[in-house]
């Protein structure tokens, strides 16, 4: 797998003029559709990994491993450039630099490593709390020095907005990209100020963890420097709602070939790749001519 090709097409992202949204995806198939589709970067959340892998809320239950695994399962089905969302790092800012050693083996494009206090401490379920900006600096330079191929993109990401609003936000946004992270994630931002704010305040490009409607312009957040924006995680959503509603029906009694909404073979067909296992069946268990 050439993973820093996909790095690079991830960069030219960051470097380009535009503003994207990723396809969210959790596993092989919905990475394969999203390349189909034609998106040009896929997300993997750290809230899709804990109901894919583990059919758990994003508590931060899930571990580095069953992560790093599931992204390697995405990564090598396609050729689709994959930025994850990699929590806090699992841990403390050694941890974080074994997390950007593992996803990037695991062929990952770009990460987030952000700085709230995950998993919540006893008493404060429900409450967003963050680290020091001295830890975030700690854990940003901790990324930089597990990276090993420099095409990799780090992001440093802060929930600032939510909790101490855009003053505090810009002055975390200084301190990471002062540590030499490629990119800078927000969460939290609902308008055009708070954006206005942060984009005048540091040079690099901006991902965004969500695009409510007072942000849904992408000429607009191109022209502000973000460069990726969420829209959600709705396929799993869909696909959660889909199987319930095809289980229920079938255990309702309605007969299997009235169940409408599934896929059609030819689409099974194309998101398995059926023809390139065609050929390698051809090719390789015997029915294929051999040359001298």
């Amino acid at each position: 797998m050439n993973w820093a090709a996909r790095r690079t097409r991830f960069r030219a992202i960051l470097e380009g003029t535009q503003c994207v949204h990723p396809g969210s995806v959790h596993d092989p198939i919905a990475a394969r559709i999203a390349e189909d589709l034609g998106f040009e970067c896929g997300m993997f959340a750290g809230s899709i990994g804990s109901l894919a892998v583990l059919g758990a809320p994003d508590l931060i239950v899930l571990t580095l491993t069953e992560f790093a695994q599931q992204a390697l399962r995405i990564n090598r089905a396609g050729n689709l450039p994959l930025l994850v969302d990699a929590d806090h790092g699992y841990g403390n800012a050694l941890n974080v630099k074994r997390t950007v050693e593992e996803l990037e083996t695991a062929g990952v494009a770009a990460l987030t490593i952000e700085d709230t206090v995950l998993p919540a401490p006893f008493g404060e379920v429900g409450t967003t709390r963050l680290i020091s900006i001295e830890e975030g600096v700690g854990k940003m330079r901790a990324a930089l020095a597990g990276r090993q191929d420099p095409s990799l993109v780090i992001a440093g990401r802060t929930s600032a907005m939510q909790v101490g609003g855009a003053e505090e936000t810009i002055a975390r946004a200084r301190a990471y990209a002062a540590t030499g992270v490629d990119a800078l994630f927000l969460v939290g931002v609902r308008t055009r100020e708070q954006l206005d704010a942060v984009a005048d305040a540091v040079s690099l490009p901006l991902f965004l963890g969500s695009t409510p409607p007072a942000l849904a312009d992408r000429d607009y957040l191109a022209a502000r420097g973000v460069r990726v924006a969420l829209q959600g995680h709705l396929p799993f959503m869909a696909a959660i709602r889909a199987v319930h509603d095809t289980l229920k029906a079938l255990r309702d009694g309605t007969p299997p070939a009235k169940i409408e909404g599934t896929a059609s073979e030819e689409l099974l067909r194309r998101v398995t790749r059926e023809d390139e296992y065609r050929n390698w069946q051809r090719d390789f268990l015997g029915n294929a001519p051999h040359s001298a």
